[in-house]
C-alpha cells in the first residue's frame, strides 16, 4: 500500500477497542436503584461523547439498558434464575454525528447467578398408601420426590434432606431417598384402620437457614385373613310349622368375624345331627349368612324336633400361620316342628281302575282311603268333584271310600275317565285333600260289523263273467286285543244268484265278482246284494249289509261314462257344449223379460193430471198465518162472492205474499160461480171439498185462501183443515155463533148446509 505522496506504508492490524468480559449477575435484586451489571467501552472512544453505544439482543431496553454515552449496563427488572438463567446481547460504537459502526457488532452473555430463593416441593401430595396389617418393621409403604427450583449444580441450594414430623413411632422415612417405611411390627388393622403421616424435605442439605417443604401421607392398613370366625349364639332356638313345603327359609346363622371383605366371607355346613338330612344350609348372597332351609316334608305326629350341628368357616386361608386352630366355628341349632291342622292324606297319590264295559250299574270299583294324619284324627267325608263327573258315571259312598258306577259305560263314547275324589275333614271342612282316579274301560264284543264306505258299486255293460267289480272291507266300533278278524258272505237268500258271487280273502277284505256278462241298463239298471259279515271275537257279533250295485256305461278302459239309462234318448249330435248355449240364450232371454217388466212396474204417474189454471181462485201459501183483525192487507172476502171482480183490484194485491200453488179447481159449473148470495159461496166451497175428496189426481195437501179474520191474533185462530182428518166424525161448526157477527155469514152457511142446501151431485 503507498500513501498519497506515493510512499510506500507499512500495513498495521486494527486492535479491537471493547475492553469487557462475561457478565454475572445474582439473581433477586431487592435494591430501589438500577442494578450495575458492567461497563462497555471502545479504544477509539476519546471522551469528547462521539461516540454512541447500541445495546440489542435478550432483554434490551425492557430487562437491561445501556448509557449511551458511557457504556454501562444495568438491570432495571428483576431476574429470577429458575425463569431465565442467562441473556444473550449485541452490543454496537457507532459515530454519534454519522451513526457509522465504528466496530463490528459483538455479542456477549449475561448469566444469571443462583441462590437459595426455592423451598422443595412434593408435586403430587396429599399421599394416599396402603400397606397390609401386621407388616414387619422396615415394609416400604411409599417412595416420596421432593423438587427444588434452585440450580443443582451451585453450591447446596438444591439439596434435599427428608424427615418426618407425624406418625412417629409408626411410619419413618429415608432422609436421602424419602421412602417411607413401617417401623412399627404388628399393627392391628381391627385395632386403628388409618394414620396420616407428616414428611418434610429441607434444602441446603438440612442445615440451619434451608427452606422446607412439607405433605401429608395417608396410609391405611389393608386386611389380612388374621381373625377367626365365631358365631353370635352358641345355641338357635327356631320353629317351623309342618306345612312348610321343601324350600321354606327356617332360619339364619351368622359366624361374625372382625375382618372384612373377601376375609370375612363364609362357608356353612351341616356336619352333626338328627336333622342333616331334613334341613339344608347355605350361604346367602352376602356370603355372610348361613340360611337354613326345610329339605324334605316335615310332620309333626313323626318327629316333633331336629338338633342340627352347623360349621362356618372362612372361604380364605389363613393369612397368619401362627394363631392357634383352624379359622372356623360350631354351633348348635334346635329347630321345633310346629303342628298344623292337615287336610286329609290318602293312601295313595293317585289309583287306577279297570272296569269291564258290560258292567252292571252299580257295581264297586274300588274303595279309596284316607286318614287324618293329625294327632285328633277326625273322620274323613269323600266326595267326587263334579267338574270332573259333569255325566254323573260314577258315585262314592260318603262313608266308606267305595267308588261304584251309576250306569252303564261304554268305552266306544268314552275309554278313560279321570275323576278326582275329594277327602273332606268332618270337623272342620276347610282342610280337603284330592287325588286322581284313573278309570278306564275294558273292550266288550258289544258292537256289529258293517261293510265301510262302500254302499253303492258299479258294473260295466261290457263287464264279463268272473271279473272283480269290487273289494269289500268291513269295520267294527270294538278294538280286540288281538286284532279283527272279519268273515264274508252272501246272505242266504242272494247264494244261489245268477249275477254276482263273493269271495272272502281271509285277509279281513272280500272281493265281488260277476257270474255272467251282457249287462244292459236298459234290461235292468240296478242289483242289489246282500251281505253278510261276522267278528272273530266272542260273543260272535254278524250283521248284514245290502250293497247296491248300479249298471253303467264304460268306455274300452273300463272307466264310467253314464249311469242314466235316460240319457240315450239324446240325439247323439246334441254336444255338450250346445246344451251350454241353448241354457245361455234362455238365461239371456229371461232377464231381458224381467227388465221389462221391472221398467213398466216403475214408470211414473204424473203428479197433477191435466193442470188448467182457473182464474176463480187464488191459492197461497198455508205455512204462513194471517194477521187476523190486524191483518188489512188479507185477502179481501169479496173474491169469495165474485172471482171475477178479484183480478180488478189491483191496488188491493197483498205484496208480501204471491200464490207459489196453482190453483186445483177443476170444471166448476158457472153457474155455481156466478151466482150471488149465501148460496154462491155454499156451492162454491161445496165443488172444491167434494173435487178434493174424489179426484186422485190432487195433491195431499188443502187448497186454501187467506182470510181477514184468520190468524194467531184472530178469536177464530187458525182455521186450517190439516187436522181435521184425525177424526172420522163429522165436523160440528156450532161455536161459529160464538165468535161474533163478523163471523156470522160463516156460521149461517154452514148451518144452511146442514138444514136447507141439499148436494149439488
Amino acid at each position: 500500500f503507498k500513501n498519497d505522496a506515493g510512499r510506500p506504508t507499512r500495513l498495521q492490524r486494527v486492535k479491537r477497542g471493547w475492553v469487557w468480559n462475561q457478565f454475572f449477575v445474582l439473581e433477586e435484586y431487592t435494591g430501589l436503584e438500577p442494578l450495575y451489571i458492567g461497563k462497555l467501552h471502545s479504544d477509539m472512544d476519546k471522551g469528547d461523547g462521539s461516540i454512541k453505544y447500541i445495546l440489542n439482543g435478550e432483554g434490551a431496553g425492557t430487562t437491561f439498558t445501556i448509557d449511551d454515552g458511557t457504556g454501562d449496563i444495568h438491570a432495571i427488572q428483576r431476574l429470577d434464575r429458575e425463569v431465565k438463567s442467562q441473556y444473550v446481547l449485541r452490543a454496537q460504537a457507532r459515530n454519534r454525528l454519522t451513526d457509522r459502526p465504528l466496530e463490528p457488532e459483538s455479542e456477549f452473555i449475561v448469566k444469571i447467578q443462583d441462590i437459595n430463593d426455592n423451598e422443595p416441593r412434593f408435586l403430587d401430595g396429599p399421599y394416599q398408601a396402603t400397606v397390609p396389617e401386621m407388616s414387619q418393621i422396615g415394609t416400604s409403604v411409599i417412595h416420596l420426590t421432593a423438587t427444588d427450583a434452585d440450580d443443582p449444580t451451585y453450591g447446596n441450594s438444591a439439596r434435599v434432606v427428608y424427615s418426618i414430623l407425624e406418625g412417629q413411632p409408626y411410619f419413618s422415612v429415608d432422609a436421602k431417598t424419602g421412602m417411607v417405611r413401617v417401623s412399627l411390627a404388628d399393627m392391628d388393622r381391627e385395632i386403628r384402620e388409618n394414620y396420616t403421616v407428616l414428611i418434610q424435605a429441607k434444602d441446603m442439605g438440612g442445615q440451619l437457614g434451608g427452606l422446607a417443604g412439607t405433605t401429608t401421607v395417608n396410609i391405611t392398613l389393608s386386611d389380612i385373613n388374621d381373625n377367626p370366625p365365631m358365631f353370635e349364639q352358641r345355641l338357635y332356638q327356631m320353629s317351623v310349622p309342618e306345612s312348610a313345603p321343601v324350600g321354606s327359609v327356617v332360619g339364619r346363622v351368622w359366624a361374625k368375624d372382625r375382618d372384612i371383605g373377601v376375609n370375612s366371607e363364609m362357608k356353612y355346613s351341616i356336619i352333626d345331627g338328627d336333622g342333616r338330612d331334613t334341613f339344608d344350609v347355605s350361604t346367602d348372597p352376602s356370603n355372610l349368612f348361613g340360611i337354613i332351609t326345610v329339605k324334605k316334608p316335615l310332620d309333626f305326629e313323626t318327629k316333633p324336633s331336629y338338633t342340627l350341628k352347623v360349621e362356618g368357616a372362612n372361604t380364605q386361608p389363613e393369612a397368619v400361620p401362627r394363631h392357634r386352630g383352624t379359622f372356623k366355628d360350631v354351633t348348635i341349632v334346635h329347630v321345633s316342628v310346629e303342628d298344623v291342622d292337615e287336610p286329609p292324606r290318602f293312601d295313595a297319590s293317585s289309583y287306577y281302575v279297570e272296569m269291564r264295559e258290560d258292567a252292571v250299574a252299580g257295581a264297586q270299583l274300588r274303595t279309596v282311603s284316607a286318614r287324618d294324619p293329625d294327632a285328633a284324627n277326625n273322620t274323613v267325608r269323600y266326595y267326587i268333584e263334579k267338574s270332573s263327573d259333569p255325566q254323573k258315571n260314577f258315585y262314592i259312598d260318603i262313608t266308606s271310600g267305595s267308588l261304584m258306577t251309576v250306569r252303564l259305560l261304554d268305552r266306544e263314547e268314552v275309554c278313560w275317565h279321570n275323576i278326582t275324589v275329594l277327602a273332606m275333614e268332618m270337623n272342620n271342612p276347610s282342610q280337603i285333600s284330592s287325588v286322581s282316579v284313573a278309570v278306564k274301560v275294558l273292550d266288550v264284543n258289544d258292537n256289529l260289523p258293517s261293510l265301510a264306505d262302500f254302499s253303492e258299486v258299479y258294473v260295466c255293460e261290457n263287464a264279463k263273467a268272473g271279473q272283480l267289480i269290487q273289494t269289500v272291507t268291513a269295520e267294527d266300533a270294538d278294538e280286540p286285543q288281538a286284532g279283527h278278524h272279519f268273515t264274508y258272505s252272501l246272505a242266504p237268500e242272494a247264494t244261489n244268484n245268477p249275477n254276482f258271487t263273493l269271495r272272502d280273502n281271509q285277509d279281513n277284505t272280500a272281493w265281488i265278482l260277476t257270474r255272467r256278462g251282457g249287462w244292459s241298463q236298459s234290461e235292468q239298471s240296478l242289483y242289489y246284494l246282500p251281505i253278510v259279515i261276522s267278528d272273530g271275537e266272542q260273543p260272535v257279533q254278524s250283521s248284514t249289509s245290502t250293497l247296491t250295485v248300479r249298471v253303467c256305461s264304460c268306455d274300452h278302459k273300463g272307466s264310467v261314462m253314464t249311469c242314466n239309462a235316460e240319457a240315450y234318448s239324446l240325439p247323439a249330435s246334441l254336444s255338450r257344449g250346445a246344451l251350454i248355449a241353448i241354457l245361455c240364450c234362455i238365461f239371456v232371454l229371461l232377464v231381458m223379460i224381467l227388465l221389462m217388466l221391472s221398467l213398466r212396474t216403475h214408470r211414473k204417474k204424473p203428479f197433477l193430471c191435466d193442470e188448467e189454471e182457473n182464474v176463480h181462485e187464488n191459492i197461497v201459501r198455508y205455512d204462513d198465518e194471517g194477521g187476523g183483525e190486524e191483518d188489512t192487507e188479507a185477502f179481501d172476502i169479496a173474491a169469495m162472492w165474485n172471482p171475477r171482480e178479484a183480478h180488478h183490484h189491483v191496488g188491493k194485491m197483498r205484496q208480501d205474499m204471491l200464490p207459489e200453488i196453482e190453483s186445483l179447481s177443476r170444471y166448476v159449473p158457472q153457474a155455481c160461480v156466478m151466482g150471488g148470495g149465501d148460496s154462491s159461496v155454499h156451492g162454491y166451497v161445496l165443488a172444491k171439498l167434494l173435487e178434493a175428496d174424489f179426484d186422485p189426481c190432487a195433491p195431499p195437501y188443502d187448497s186454501l185462501q187467506t182470510y181477514a179474520y184468520e190468524g194467531e191474533c184472530s178469536v177464530a185462530e187458525s182455521l186450517s183443515s190439516l187436522q181435521s182428518g184425525t177424526s172420522n166424525a163429522d165436523h160440528e161448526y156450532d161455536y161459529l155463533n160464538d165468535w161474533g157477527p163478523r163471523f156470522k155469514k160463516l156460521a149461517d152457511m154452514y148451518g144452511v148446509l146442514e138444514t136447507n142446501s141439499p148436494p149439488l151431485w
